[in-house]
C-alpha cells in the first residue's frame, strides 16, 4: 500500500526533471545564438550621405553660324500665297535658262517653307510644302552682301568675310533694288554679248525702273564688264558689276540658292 502511493509522487519528480533539463537546453541554445548575432547599437544612427546630384540637362546644339537652307527642286512644284493659300505658279525642275531650279529659303512655318522665287514680285515669298517629293532640302554656308552706297559686294561663309570686291551699281533713276535676292543661274557672260564680260551670276531680282528704251528684260544679276572704268560707279541699268578676275572667283565658290542681300 506504502509503494503504491510513492508512485505518483515519482512520475511527477521525473517530469520536474525532464521539464528541469529540457529548459535549460533551451536557455543554452538562446544564449548561443545571442552570441552568434551582432549587438544592435542603441547610439544615434549616423546621417545618410546626400543624395547625388543629378546631371545637368543636356542643352540644345546651338544652330552653326552662317548656314542658310536652299531648297532643290526635282519635280513640278506649286508656288503658294500662304501657307496652304491658293497656287500662284509652278516651279519647275529647272530655269528659264535651262540649270538647275534651287530656291532660297528665307523662312519656315512648321512644314512650310517661304521661298524667294522669280514668279513673285520683289520682297515677296512663295510658299512650299517641305513634305512635297518634289522639295529637297540642303544647306550652305555662303552668302553675298551688297552696299549700295559703298560700292561693294562681299562674299561671305559662315558668316565671315572670305572677299570685297568693288561693283559698279545702278544709276539715277535705275537704281539697285534692295532687299533679298537669290542666285538662280551661273552663266557664261559671252553668250549674251561682251557687255555682260565673263560670267553672269543672274539673281532672281526684278527692275521696276528699267530705263528708257530698255529690251534687255528686267532680271538683276552679278555680272562682269566690258567697261571696267564704269566700276565703283551709278553707272548699270540696275545689275551690279564688277572685275572678271572676281566673277570667276564667285562663280567657283557660290552654289545656287545662294542667299544675296542687298542694301542702301
Amino acid at each position: 500500500m506504502g509503494s503504491r502511493s510513492a508512485l505518483p509522487v515519482i512520475a511527477v519528480v521525473a517530469l520536474a526533471a525532464l521539464f528541469a533539463m529540457s529548459y535549460a537546453a533551451s536557455a543554452r541554445e538562446r544564449d548561443a545564438q545571442a552570441r552568434s548575432e551582432p549587438a544592435i547599437s542603441t547610439a544615434a544612427a549616423l546621417p545618410l550621405p546626400p543624395p547625388a546630384a543629378a546631371p545637368p540637362p543636356e542643352r540644345a546644339k546651338p544652330r552653326p553660324r552662317g548656314i542658310h537652307r536652299i531648297a532643290v527642286v526635282e519635280g513640278s512644284l506649286p508656288l503658294r500665297a500662304r501657307p496652304n493659300g491658293r497656287v500662284l505658279a509652278r516651279a519647275g525642275a529647272s530655269t528659264e535658262f535651262g540649270g538647275r531650279r534651287v530656291l532660297s529659303v528665307a523662312a519656315r512655318r512648321g512644314p512650310w517653307l517661304g521661298v524667294v522665287a522669280t514668279e513673285l514680285p520683289n520682297g515677296r515669298l512663295a510658299w512650299v510644302n517641305r513634305r512635297n517629293p518634289a522639295v529637297h532640302l540642303r544647306r550652305t554656308a555662303y552668302s553675298l552682301h551688297a552696299d549700295l552706297s559703298g560700292r561693294w559686294l562681299e562674299l561671305r561663309k559662315h558668316g565671315r568675310r572670305l572677299r570685297r570686291i568693288t561693283v559698279a551699281v545702278g544709276r539715277p533713276g535705275s537704281e539697285t533694288p534692295t532687299g533679298r535676292f537669290a542666285v538662280t543661274d551661273k552663266l557664261n557672260g559671252g553668250g549674251f554679248g561682251p557687255y555682260y564680260g565673263c560670267c553672269v551670276l543672274a539673281l532672281n531680282g526684278h527692275q521696276p525702273k528699267l530705263p528708257a528704251g530698255w529690251s534687255g528684260g528686267d532680271r538683276i544679276a552679278i555680272h562682269g564688264t566690258d567697261s571696267p572704268g564704269t566700276i565703283g560707279a551709278a553707272a548699270s541699268a540696275g545689275c551690279l558689276r564688277a572685275a572678271d578676275a572676281d566673277l570667276r572667283v564667285l562663280m567657283r565658290r557660290v552654289p545656287l540658292g545662294t542667299p544675296v542681300f542687298i542694301r542702301n
